[in-house]
């Protein structure tokens, strides 16, 4: 008996073309029926006969917009020239609150064809591009580009390669200009010309006061304005003035206008509200060129001094950017294939934040040493080739500690004679001073670099450590956990963690240093010396299972980790850590 064949699925190459209004729930919020009606009248005398004339078919309304199909890109473009231009024409003499102005978005690609509906990664696209464009503008994806220029009698502008939402790959984009100029198409008069914004380039937009009393202004615009003065430290940022800034309080501008504005990629914008025990306060990064949201979060705090609180949300803030924007650029410099110095850099960081690792760290140098082949003088690409140097050899990765902690002091040696304010530079001699026997001289460094920069909450951490190397390893918790309070979850806090897990192992307080370690090996599983850490101390309390099962899972990042390494480095201060590690057969040599 033959088998039924399965329905075949209808596909087809299709330019694709999405719009909506754009505000459309502001417009129907204030007339709901005149808003409708005006959009239907649009729909019927402009839209539905410039895609007729130009072979086009639409696919389906959405209630503020409609999909649309048609066999040529050429012909999809030319419909959407002649809607907007129509459209901005009709509506010119209505007020700029109350125009309806088309956003339009067009893609080519192989599309599933349904009666009353298309599917596929093209109409999705197409709908992404239409969500980034202005209000009367159009916006076109590279595939399209390639097929209409020169055809179409307008020029364009380029967006450069842009993130869309839930969009697997980035899409270059083009904006189409008005009567060859730069401008692009939009229904204001005030549209400027598009350039690419500074790499790592940020506004810290206005707090909003969402509580009840007016009077708690003073607090969240003092919060917006610490903030802006702090994110100015992070390495390779441009951050606009707090007075420029403010500005912008209490105008509702789109954020990508006042990208454009402002010739910034990222706005950082927020809340505050308090109510009578607690204060909240809610952040959101946001790509201005993408319009897309990259990192968000909210703090809760109960009711305290508030200028203490005040402090301690800017620090929480700051060191959580300063990890999200690193990763961010770094995200967009993988995608070039030839980055520049900073892009390095960026990259570089990116490597060293996944982990003490042999491999990460030598793919961070790779970077920063490329940074430093671009730009001989980058000062922060010098500070981090001494930081790998410093972390290969503190964090027992090979038995050349003593060289490479000398590699890096000369580095720094260097740099703080060139920049003596450099925060960071301070931080890791502190370290390099700590690891060679030097603590006061490191804590002193570490203080210096606090002086410089509340925010280094690494140095509050390294101060602890340095208490541990000073025999006075009960004073450590109390400083890691300032760093914590600073920053929760930094990118370094597996180190504190940890760091705390070896102080307990050696004050034979074994069940607060297995917690310790654990906490460590969650917040990140690739420093080998945690689990090794971990394994001494569950040997010490009789558990050797699971002590060798946390020994082996370090030799899967440092199979060349030794006894004889760790009791050199320590000049022979880890001995109850060395004896722990012999109970599970860790090798002398």
């Amino acid at each position: 008996m033959p088998q039924d064949t399965p329905n075949r699925v209808e596909r087809r190459l299709s330019a694709i073309l999405a719009a909506d209004v754009a505000g459309y729930s502001r417009l129907m919020h204030h007339a709901e029926e005149a808003t409708h009606s005006r959009l239907m009248a649009l729909l019927v005398g402009v839209i539905e006969p410039a895609i007729a004339e130009h072979g086009g078919r639409i696919v389906k309304n959405t209630g503020d917009g409609f999909l649309t199909e048609f066999p040529s890109a050429v012909e999809a473009v030319r419909a959407a020239i002649q809607f907007q231009a129509s459209t901005n024409e009709l509506t010119s003499a209505e007020a700029e609150d109350n125009r309806i102005a088309f956003r339009v978005g067009v893609n080519i690609g192989d599309v599933i064809v349904e009666p009353h509906d298309i599917f596929g990664d093209g109409v999705n696209i197409a709908a992404r591009l239409e969500g980034i464009a202005e209000p009367g503008g159009i916006c076109i994806s590279a595939s399209v580009y390639d097929q209409v220029q020169g055809k179409v009698g307008v020029e364009f502008v380029d967006l450069g390669e842009q993130s869309l939402k839930n969009i697997a790959r980035p899409v270059r984009v083009y904006a189409i200009a008005r009567d060859g100029s730069s401008r692009a198409v939009t229904s204001s008069d005030s549209a400027r010309t598009l350039s690419s914004p500074p790499r790592l380039s940020i506004v810290v937009l206005p707090f909003a006061n969402l509580s009840d009393d007016p009077s708690q202004d003073y607090f969240v615009d003092g919060v917006t304005e610490s903030l802006t003065t702090d994110l100015s430290r992070i390495g390779g940022s441009f951050v606009i003035g707090r007075h420029t800034a403010f500005t912008y309080k209490g105008k509702a501008l789109g954020l990508r206008q006042v990208g454009r504005e402002l010739n910034v990629r990222y706005a950082l914008e927020g809340s505050v509200q308090r109510s009578a025990s607690k204060l909240r306060v809610n952040v959101q990064l946001v790509d201005m060129e993408a319009g897309a949201h990259l990192w968000s979060d909210r703090f809760d705090k109960p009711i305290a001094d508030l200028f203490d609180m005040q402090d301690e949300i800017v620090s929480r803030l700051a060191n959580a950017l300063n990890a999200e924007l690193i990763e961010v650029e770094a995200r967009q410099v993988g995608r070039s294939l030839h980055p520049d110095a900073m892009g390095l850099y960026f990259l570089g960081r990116h490597w060293w934040n996944k982990g003490f690792t042999s491999e990460y760290l030598a793919q961070a140098r790779r970077c920063f040493e490329g940074a430093l082949a671009i730009d001989p003088e980058n000062v922060d690409a010098m500070i981090w080739i001494a930081a790998v140097d410093l972390t290969l050899g503190a964090a027992l990765l090979t038995d050349d500690h003593r060289q490479c902690l000398a590699r890096a002091e000369t580095i720094l040696l260097k740099v703080l004679s060139e920049a003596p304010n450099h925060a960071f530079a301070h931080l890791a001699m502190g370290a390099v001073l700590t690891y060679t026997r030097r603590a006061p001289q490191g804590i002193a460094e570490c203080e210096r670099a606090l002086a410089l920069d509340r925010n280094l909450a690494d140095a509050h951490a390294l101060i602890g450590i340095a208490k541990t190397y000073s025999d006075r390893s009960a004073e450590a918790e109390v400083h890691v956990n300032e760093a914590l309070r600073l920053s929760p979850r930094d990118i370094s806090a597996f180190r504190w963690l940890a760091n705390v897990g070896f102080a307990k192992l050696q004050l034979a307080a074994d069940l607060e240093a297995v917690n310790w370690f654990l906490r460590g090996v969650e917040a990140n599983r690739n420093w080998p010396l945690t689990h090794f850490g971990l394994a001494a101390t569950l040997a010490h309390l009789g558990k050797l299972d699971e002590a060798q099962a946390a020994a082996k899972t370090g030799f899967t990042f440092d199979p060349t980790f030794t006894i004889h390494r760790l009791m050199t480095f320590t000049h022979g201060r880890a001995a109850r850590f060395a004896d722990g590690l012999r109970m599970v057969g860790v090798p002398e040599r």
